[in-house]
């Protein structure tokens, strides 16, 4: 079975930085063991990044959430040091979803592709959504061990709402 895992927005700013939260700070040790339970099984793990840039106040989503976070080239960009490390081709998004993720997938033959990461009510369900419309005949699953929201109620409104699009959520 060829498995991939998407690691979405493990970045430092949503984790201890501009958009940080406990509940993020609290899943990385989980999405580290993800990663190498992936890797020691010899499957794909590719992550992505939320990119903006000087002009993000600008941009629609600045407007709305009008706090800086992830501007390419800044500390707040990278991936928190615990993931720093691990190999695995990075998908810059400047939105929500990664139609360039999705493409990925639905061009390698994935049988299952898992998603863990930040934020599960914004980012990991768009990229889920992104998967599910590119590759419908593949299995989409999350982990919500290996998830969190920007708070924790719109964390499970989010995995519920997976369900109902047929996303196998994992450990909730």
């Amino acid at each position: 079975m060829k498995r991939l895992l998407v690691v979405v927005d493990m970045q430092k700013d949503f984790i201890d930085g501009s958009l940080g939260s406990k509940e993020a700070a609290a899943i990385v040790s989980q999405v580290q063991k993800k990663i190498q339970e992936y890797i020691a099984l010899g499957q794909e793990v590719v992550f992505t990044l939320d990119t903006h840039f000087d002009d993000y106040l600008d941009t629609q989503e600045g407007k709305r959430l009008p706090v800086i976070h992830c501007v390419k080239g800044t500390e707040g960009w990278g991936l928190c040091k615990e993931l720093e490390g691990f190999e695995g081709k990075r998908f810059e998004k400047g939105t929500f979803g990664s139609v360039e993720c999705g493409n990925y997938v639905a061009e390698g033959g994935y049988d299952r592709v898992e998603l863990v990461g930040l934020c599960t009510d914004i980012c990991v369900i768009s990229n889920a959504m992104v998967i599910k419309a590119m590759a419908p005949e593949t299995e989409v699953a999350v982990d919500a061990r290996c998830c969190a929201g920007v708070t924790p109620e719109s964390h499970r409104t989010a995995l519920e709402a997976m369900k109902m699009c047929q996303v196998e959520v994992l450990g909730s």
